[in-house]
């Protein structure tokens, strides 16, 4: 049993890897933005708003306090929403040791720089940090029941991606290692785009030959990225690529396919957003996978629908009919 791991941000997906891992580590602390989250799941061993029904083991010590979250951490996972990457590296650098090793959690791109989450810890850290990223299809809600999940945790150094495997795979989580961190980190951010796509075919009653054109066209837009930025398209292909991509588009517990389930239904983006407890990540994904693509030369056309949808007020009947009458093409 490894010493004590840091999860940082105790949404559904925080609070889910602290449950799973508790028992690979002698403790875990937790630590979650709101203090009333925080002392409610010391009182009821239960995160209240984000993973309901699931107690969390004595083990698991919630705080508000960076001090006491990276206290003793030999590793640190961090599960926060992409915007709010960067800010929170910051405030907690002072108690970022060179020895830790650090693991983003995080599926998106920050807008502005474009850059992947690694990237963005690394930029933020006034020493070089040995910087991981752990992906793949991972519904929290089903992590936290314990059910069988394979996720991939990606590093250039293979023997950190081990040793972080080592320690956390377990009977219902296994970790596959890869050391093709740029595939790894784009399939996790780029899967949420087409997932709002997927939801905009359910939404609007369009049936199983769209969803699997959709599903297969957009794994080609992400795989061509992602080549164009330096990744290996095999990754694509993997758990972080095509399996985060089926269970995104596929599962009712999706909330970037919700999104679009419900735009198609034609509720304002804005509404959906703040009706929501949790990020769609995917709703501000697209602007950076646009951008990307723009300046990679690579042609995304699901991924620029959705832009158009999601930000400049097309429909989602008109982005569909848009993406059907294109040229045509060869595959």
């Amino acid at each position: 049993m490894t010493d004590v791991l840091a999860v940082i941000g105790g949404g559904s997906w925080g609070t889910a890897l602290a449950r799973v891992l508790a028992s690979r580590f002698r403790r875990v602390n937790l630590w979650v933005r709101e203090p009333e989250i925080v002392s409610s799941i010391r009182s009821s061993r239960e995160n209240p708003v984000y993973l309901p029904g699931f107690p969390l083991p004595p083990s698991v010590l919630p705080t508000s306090e960076f001090a006491e979250a990276l206290d003793g951490a030999s590793i640190v996972i961090s599960v926060v929403p992409s915007v709010h990457v960067r800010e929170i590296y910051r405030r907690m650098a002072p108690w970022i040791r060179p020895g830790m090793q650090l693991v983003s959690a995080t599926k998106g791109l920050e807008n502005q720089s474009l850059l992947r989450m690694t990237q963005v810890i690394r930029e933020v850290l006034p020493f070089p940090a040995a910087v991981a990223a752990l992906s793949g299809p991972s519904f929290a809600r089903e992590v936290a029941r314990g059910a069988p999940t394979a996720i991939v945790i990606a590093s250039e150094d293979l023997d950190l991606a081990k040793g972080i495997q080592h320690a956390c795979s377990g009977p219902a989580l296994r970790l596959y290692t890869n050391t093709d961190v740029v595939g790894v980190e784009l399939g996790g951010a780029l899967k949420n785009v087409i997932a709002v796509g997927a939801g905009v075919c359910q939404g609007l009653g369009l049936g199983p030959n769209a969803l699997a054109a959709l599903v297969t066209r957009g794994l080609a837009e992400m795989t061509r990225l992602s080549v164009a930025m330096g990744g290996d398209p095999r990754t694509l292909a993997g758990l972080a690529g095509m399996g985060d991509l089926v269970l995104t588009c596929h599962g009712e517990l999706s909330r970037n396919r919700m999104v679009g389930i419900e735009l198609a239904k034609g509720r304002d983006l804005g509404e959906i957003v703040a009706s929501m407890s949790m990020v769609a990540e995917g709703v501000e994904t697209t602007r950076a996978a646009v951008e990307l693509a723009r300046r990679r030369q690579v042609e995304m056309p699901i991924a620029e629908q959705m832009h158009a949808m999601l930000h400049l007020g097309r429909s989602p009947a008109e982005a569909i009919r848009l993406l059907m009458e294109r040229n045509l093409k060869s595959e």
